[in-house]
Parts: structure tokens; C-alpha cells; sequence
């Protein structure tokens, strides 16, 4: 059976997307099939994987409307073993439509069952947000990885996630573990990379996964020509960070 890892964080501009595409592309380079579904309206870890996002049959909001997954609803990527669901700007609309659905919370979660068997690992990309959508992420997800950037204020929100997480657990996913925290666009030169960095592993200890992301100009380029940066440029210190991470990944499976 796949394994299923949310990432999520309320706070935008942490480094989900980025870390959906890289870490999917590198786990898929090991030789994993991998799925990312992309649960953002803003889709861009579908461009970011060369989806034409104006151009598709069929989004992840056709397949939480309809309960199901289609095989319209799995695009190909440029990398062997990696697809996508690919989001659509509907998927704003998604919300409002699902509340008066039964068991609203556990649609997600349905919809990936009948595929979950066909990958090894299949990554949920979560909107900047806790509504609904990323409830239904975290209900349908084994683990959760929590990228948090190393800047001024990297830590307020946090609890607030951590909060649903739990009330998640106790009410519609109890076998839902936190994957880890990801410290991102480390820059080793400055104090205050340093003081977040410390004040994580402090607060979370083992969480915090031993890989650091740290600040690559190739991380941000790689996005405008719809690959990850493995394929962008495979010799970054990005790419790297990225191959690092998906081992420590494999290694602790």
C-alpha cells in the first residue's frame, strides 16, 4: 500500500510546493512510483511539473466533486515514475460544494483509495491554508511533513497547525504521524537562519528531519520552465538537498 505524506503549513511561501516537486522527482529518480496531487487553487505545483493548467481534462476538483479518481484526472510527468492530479482554479469553489456532503471531511480520502495501491508514495501539496480541502489532506494522509522557513517569524502558526493535527487525529485520522519539520532556504551566514534553526530542533527534537534546504537561486528558476530542479540542474546545491531528503525518507521506511 502507498504511503500518503500531506505538506502542509498555513503560512505561504515555506517551501510546500517547491518540496512537493523536488522531493516527488527524487523519490521517483530512486526508482519509487509517485503521485503528487496538487491541492492548491493556485496550481502550481502543477505548472512547476509542465502542466498546461489551462489545457486539462479533468483536476483534482473534478475528483473530490465526484468522489473518484479518473484516469483523465493522472497527467504524466517530465520525470519516469512521476505523475500528477493537477489543480484548477474551481478547486476554489470546492469548499462551498462539499459542505453539505456526507462525511465532507473524508472525501479526499475515498477518492485516493481506489489508487493508492498503484504508487509507492503519492505527496498531497496542501494550500496555504486550514480549511476544508487541507482537512480532507490530512484525514486521507498516513504522515505530514511541515516545511518551516527560516526567517523571522518561521514559528508563529505553528501551533495552530499542530492544533488541527491533533484534533485530527482524535476525531477522523488517528494513525496520523508528522513525517517531520523541514527546515528551508537555510542561509548558514546568517544569525538568524542559525536562531530558527536552533529554536526547532529545541522545541521539536527528533521531528526535525537531519536535511536542510538550504537558499539556491536554481530552486526559484527551475518552476519557470515547468521542471524540477533535478532536471534543471542536477549538480545544485538544491538538487542535492532535495536527493538527501527523499533518502532519509526511504532510510527511516
Amino acid at each position: 500500500m502507498g504511503k500518503i505524506i500531506a505538506l502542509a503549513n498555513q503560512k505561504g511561501g515555506v517551501g510546500k510546493t517547491t518540496t512537493a516537486i523536488n522531493l516527488a522527482a527524487s523519490l521517483a529518480t530512486y526508482g519509487k512510483k509517485v503521485l503528487v496531487i496538487d491541492a492548491d487553487p493556485q496550481a502550481n505545483a502543477s505548472s512547476g511539473l509542465g502542466i498546461d493548467i489551462h489545457n486539462i481534462q479533468s483536476s483534482i476538483y473534478e475528483c473530490l466533486i465526484n468522489k473518484g479518481v479518473s484516469a483523465e484526472a493522472i497527467y504524466k510527468t517530465c520525470i519516469d515514475g512521476l505523475e500528477i492530479i493537477p489543480s484548477h482554479i474551481d478547486l476554489v469553489g470546492a469548499e462551498i460544494e462539499m459542505l453539505d456532503m456526507p462525511n465532507r471531511e473524508k472525501i479526499m480520502k475515498t477518492a485516493l483509495s481506489e489508487i493508492r495501491n498503484n504508487y509507492d508514495y503519492i505527496l498531497i501539496d496542501c494550500s496555504p491554508s486550514l480549511g476544508l480541502i487541507t482537512v480532507n489532506s490530512l484525514t486521507a494522509a498516513d504522515s505530514v511533513i511541515i516545511p518551516v522557513q527560516c526567517e523571522y517569524f518561521a514559528l508563529e502558526g505553528i501551533s495552530k497547525l499542530l492544533n488541527t493535527i491533533k484534533i485530527i487525529k482524535s476525531n477522523l485520522n488517528p494513525t496520523l504521524d508528522i513525517e517531520g519539520f523541514l527546515l528551508t532556504m537555510f542561509n548558514s551566514r546568517l544569525r538568524l537562519s542559525n536562531q530558527v534553526y536552533n529554536e526547532v530542533k529545541k522545541h521539536f527534537r527528533e521531528l526535525v528531519f537531519d536535511t536542510v534546504i538550504l537558499r539556491n537561486t536554481r530552486l526559484g528558476e527551475a518552476p519557470s520552465m515547468g521542471i524540477p530542479v533535478l532536471l534543471y540542474d542536477a549538480e545544485s546545491t538544491g538538487a542535492k538537498n532535495y536527493l538527501s531528503l527523499a533518502q532519509e525518507i526511504l532510510k527511516r521506511e
